[in-house]
């Protein structure tokens, strides 16, 4: 195990696994070869017999420390304007000026090239898997970076479990385009507790490759694993397995429409065929989950109670904003229940008519879909007892619930807070083959973007 950097062509699938098991005494499957080894013998399968994480040449600042967590940012999807400036001028090699550069994607690709050309960023020398691991408030998840085979959903070895948007994709595309990079990673976990876990947990106890805290107080580590037997190891134990998106739908939907451009203009296998991921054993080391709330400006609280009143048990909350998500969570444990406030006053929300539930939720879904507190909050109670169209122009989104109190409180709206989703739960949807509603879940720790970037040339 050793640190490295660099990236071109792509891996074969490794051959799918036995279903009556090894031989006793046989060599298991090999390692996946670098999806950037530029071998021509090295030709993907766009359709992966399973699982597959790639090592890969990453491309890294040439720094470390304080100074690398300057030139690193949030993912692209949580970054405001008023964030994305601060970024931009607070070091002029922070990775914001390649993820968010308005329109300007020739221009994003230019300062990459350029970056690559001054050594701002070097290409690591050897291929490799990245163990990545995120310390956040004494919660610590482990996980792998590499290169992911792409697979239809339908293949049920990548399960998406929200639906995605016209607009993200179509900024998302542009900008792979413009910069032929892979330039964050999407964020998968899965249920492992194997090999590859225990590997995990081997490299962690050595001296990290790289160490830096970010403002938010995350501390990440970086570890790169180039060791033949270990990566076969990885491999063998990932092959059968399924991974659940968990942050990145559009940047996933996004990959697939590249490799489809790129395999239409008959380019062929390449490392279009992969996206760069961070894989995390959600049964070990994985994250922590968390609600993303809703804020309705043209709803006034007093109109949002009147019509929920029957429909749903409506108890008044007295206590201060604070204590609203400790009764949120107290109550979500007897069944879906909401929290209804403007910022001056509450209403919790529980035991949702089964007359209300029979009529709004499809009949042709699952009960792992039917049962979702984010489920009832949308089909139920927003379309169905407040008569409001589920779109983004009516529905705004928040990470936290001070800031949908807060957008509630400005509008003259109702801010909507939910319980979080078990990781479960969401599993379940997944594996059912279905989708829930958009900005479902939470995830954090979220992958710090500008710790590793995969450039497709």
């Amino acid at each position: 195990m050793r640190l490295m950097a660099n990236a071109d062509l792509c891996a074969p699938d490794p051959p799918a696994p036995d279903p009556g098991g090894p031989t006793p005494g046989a060599p298991g499957p090999a390692a996946p070869a670098s999806v950037e080894s530029g071998r021509a013998e090295s030709v993907p399968v766009p359709a992966p017999a399973g699982l597959v994480l790639a090592p890969i040449r990453a491309a890294r600042f040439d720094v470390g420390g304080a100074a690398l967590a300057a030139r690193t940012s949030p993912p692209y999807d949580v970054i405001d304007e008023a964030e994305r400036a601060r970024l931009w001028a607070g070091d002029e090699h922070n990775v914001v000026r390649l993820i968010l550069p308005g329109e300007d994607y020739p221009g994003a690709a230019a300062t990459l090239q350029a970056w690559l050309e001054a050594g701002v960023l070097r290409r690591d020398e050897r291929s490799a898997l990245y163990v990545c691991e995120q310390e956040q408030d004494g919660h610590v998840q482990r996980g792998l970076i590499g290169a992911v085979a792409l697979a239809d959903p339908a293949a049920t070895i990548i399960l998406p479990h929200e639906n995605t948007m016209a607009g993200p994709v179509t900024d998302r595309l542009a900008l792979t385009r413009a910069t032929r990079a892979n330039l964050e990673p999407i964020f998968l976990v899965y249920a492992g507790d194997g090999e590859t876990s225990r590997l995990v947990s081997t490299v962690v106890t050595t001296a990290p490759a790289v160490e830096t805290t970010t403002g938010d107080g995350v501390i990440h580590r970086l570890w790169l694993v180039d060791d033949p037997a270990t990566l076969a190891a990885i491999a063998a134990d990932l092959l059968p397995r399924r991974a659940v998106i968990a942050d990145g739908h559009h940047r996933y939907a996004t990959y697939r429409q590249y490799q489809a451009e790129r395999h239409a203009a008959g380019d062929g296998p390449g490392p279009w065929d992969f996206g760069l991921a961070f894989l995390v054993d959600a049964t070990v080391s994985g994250p922590q989950v968390h609600a993303i709330h809703r804020s309705i400006a043209a709803l006034p609280l007093a109109e949002a109670v009147r019509r929920a009143s029957g429909p749903f048990t409506v108890r008044p909350l007295t206590g201060p904003p604070p204590t609203l998500l400790d009764e949120l969570a107290a109550a979500g444990r007897d069944g879906p229940a909401f929290v209804l406030t403007d910022g001056a006053s509450a209403h919790l929300l529980t035991a949702p008519d089964p007359a209300l539930l029979a009529r709004s939720l499809p009949r042709d879904r699952s009960e792992a879909f039917r049962r979702l507190d984010v489920t009832i909050a949308h089909l139920a109670l927003i379309v169905d007892v407040w008569g409001l169209q589920d779109t983004v122009e009516v529905v705004d989104y928040h990470h936290d619930a001070p800031a949908a109190i807060a957008a509630a409180a400005a509008s003259g709206g109702t801010a909507l807070l939910l319980n979080p989703t078990p990781v479960a739960d969401v599993t379940a949807v997944a594996q059912a083959g279905e989708r829930m509603p958009r900005k479902s879940t939470l995830f954090t720790p979220k992958p710090r973007t500008g710790l590793l970037l995969r450039p497709l040339d």
